[in-house]
């Protein structure tokens, strides 16, 4: 059994929550370490999106691979809209980028490498946090202690205890990148949702409903993705695989070259909060970082990253602080009772979506980006304060057709659980 120089920080991880929080810790002068069981350059497999002013206002829309201008989405004919509206499309006004992954990740590496972050290849095996001292050791012996350990190994973490629940709501989504027989979108398009489902026929409509998620990537390539918004259990990859043939298929599209095949993420769209008094950290996806309206994660973890690190910090360069109290100083800055509130109350309209047949879903959305700009883009980026979130969804509820309105006022599982975290979140640590 050998042991390795300790530090301050010793993060668990190779994915964008761990090397966001690793970097951020450098940039607070702290000795950091990270154990991850691949290297930590190895190409991430997915995708990862945000909207233009989003990067723009983190200083980091070169780390953008595409960007574009004509944003849009389509909901079809609904309540709101007559007939003749299926194929209006609703411009967001916003522009949307897709991060370069490569460039994203080499982005934080280098912010480790330029504070001599020490790299280890292993799993974390058993994790031993004494009065001032953390010490993890791996499953080929070998012993990190540090003054914290930040678990941000994924949705199943590692050491990170989080609040068991029956049902999780799963995003799951099936994508293509290639060429086709014609344009799938318009030159230069990318559409956030295409909930149009006029290639499904009344049975297949009755069933729980998905999106199309599509952009045009430049030089007659496409990426196109057939997403489930969450759904307890999830849409499984055949459904979804066979949604998008039938949605190609009744525009009259073929893939005449395919690239690449992305058997989407699973991802967990209403995962509980971890226990925020354990003497660990968690971040990013094992932390319940994602935005269960939306799925995404990448912004947040640019924006409270620093945030957390720079509590971090306080606290261990504070005399006499141990590992359990330093661990609390992160967690009450990654999950204020703000972000709590607005958390519960994502959730709780991600409960209600779950429940929308296809007709109410299609109003909803027409209905929430008929909003102001300012509005529905802070819901979707959690910008918003919390007196914010609730004006938007106020107004938004005021201006819906009467189906949807009965959607969200009819109470059902845990959704009244889920008001009251709103109403009355638990005391910070």
């Amino acid at each position: 059994m050998t042991s390795k120089t300790s530090c301050d920080v010793l993060v668990l991880g190779a994915g964008p929550g761990a090397l966001a929080i690793a970097a951020a810790m450098c940039q607070e002068n702290l000795r950091v370490s990270v154990l991850s069981a691949n290297d930590p350059r190895e190409p991430w497999p997915y995708t990862y999106g945000i909207w233009g002013k989003e990067v723009d206002d983190l200083g980091l829309a070169h780390l953008l691979e595409h960007r574009w201008v004509d944003t849009v989405s389509f909901f079809g004919a609904g309540a709101l809209e007559p007939e003749h509206a299926e194929n209006k499309a609703t411009s967001h006004q916003y522009d949307y980028g897709l991060f370069d992954k490569r460039r994203l990740q080499s982005h934080w590496i280098n912010q480790c490498d330029d504070s001599k972050v020490k790299w280890n290849i292993g799993k974390a095996d058993q994790l031993n946090v004494n009065h001032k001292i953390s010490i993890v050791k791996t499953k080929g012996g070998e012993l990190i202690s540090s003054r914290l350990v930040v678990d941000a190994t994924g949705y199943e973490p590692v050491f990170l205890k989080s609040i068991s629940e029956s049902s999780i709501a799963i995003q799951t989504c099936y994508g293509v990148v290639g060429k086709f027989n014609r344009p799938p979108v318009e030159k230069g398009q990318f559409v956030l949702m295409d909930y149009r489902c006029d290639h499904l026929d009344h049975t297949e409509r009755s069933q729980p409903p998905s999106f199309l998620y599509a952009m045009d990537m430049g030089n007659n390539r496409f990426f196109l993705e057939e997403t489930s918004l969450g759904l307890a259990p999830p849409m499984s990859m055949e459904m979804l695989k066979a949604r998008l043939g039938r949605r190609l298929k009744h525009r009259g599209l073929e893939i005449t070259s395919l690239e690449h095949e992305e058997l989407g993420l699973f991802l967990p769209m209403n995962k509980p909060l971890p226990d925020l008094t354990q003497p660990i950290l968690g971040f990013g996806g094992s932390a319940s970082m994602v935005h269960p309206a939306s799925g995404y994660m990448v912004g947040g973890l640019l924006r409270r990253a620093p945030i957390v690190a720079k509590a971090v910090a306080i606290a261990i360069n504070k005399e006499g602080t141990t590992s359990a109290e330093i661990a609390a100083a992160g967690w009450k800055a990654l999950w204020p009772a703000d972000l709590r509130r607005k958390q519960a109350l994502y959730q709780f309209g991600l409960e209600k979506l779950m429940r929308f047949k296809e007709n109410q879903l299609r109003d909803f959305f027409i209905s929430f980006f008929g909003l102001p700009s300012n509005q529905w883009y802070g819901f979707l980026t959690n910008t918003l304060t919390v007196p914010e979130l609730v004006k938007a969804m106020m107004k938004m509820f005021a201006n819906a057709p009467w189906s949807v309105r009965w959607g969200l006022m009819g109470m059902q599982g845990r959704e009244i659980q889920l008001l009251w975290k709103f109403l009355k979140p638990v005391k910070d640590t």
